[in-house]
């Protein structure tokens, strides 16, 4: 039987860091308040009919199956070294401004992160909005240059676009 593939995610050193502290915090911290939380309600006695103890541990499973998917999407990463950016391809880390050519050359600008992090934030610090590299628009300009005009698959149809820009 042939090795099984390993997927790896690229992700930003932003985002990296972000699920790590969320992994410490929920390890750490989360644990207690919620090894607490079970301890009070079973003070509370007849664990059977005790709704304290049962909301309590639905919150521990909700808790320990967040800390097991965050330990897996960390375990597969590749985080991307911000100083070795190639700004001339449209890639993950990297701002991108695009022209819609369908909408009179009206521009939008993305930061492309890796998409395990799209759970945080949808737009950046400094407000520009964040994509993922596995959305319709990321998987169509990841790879692509400057200049480049490139055909987005969106529910409604599709979409011409074209790179007018690529920055760290």
């Amino acid at each position: 039987m042939p090795p099984r593939k390993t997927e790896t995610n690229e992700m930003t050193r932003s985002g990296y860091e972000r699920l790590s502290e969320e992994l410490t915090h929920l390890r750490t911290t989360k644990r207690q308040e919620v090894a607490r939380q079970l301890e009070e309600a079973r003070a509370f006695g007849d664990l059977s009919e005790n709704a304290e103890y049962a909301a309590a541990k639905e919150e521990q499973a909700k808790l320990e199956d967040r800390i097991s998917d965050l330990e897996a999407i960390l375990s597969k990463v590749t985080v991307i070294d911000d100083e070795k950016l190639d700004t001339t391809r449209a890639g993950v880390g990297l701002r991108i401004t695009l022209e819609d050519l369908d909408h009179g050359g009206k521009t939008h600008t993305y930061d492309l992160i890796g998409s395990e992090e799209l759970s945080g934030a949808a737009f950046s610090s400094d407000g520009v909005q964040r994509i993922s590299q596995k959305s319709p628009v990321g998987q169509a300009i990841s790879g692509h240059l400057v200049g480049e005009e490139v055909l987005v698959k969106i529910p409604r149809g599709t979409r011409r676009l074209k790179i007018a820009a690529i920055s760290k």
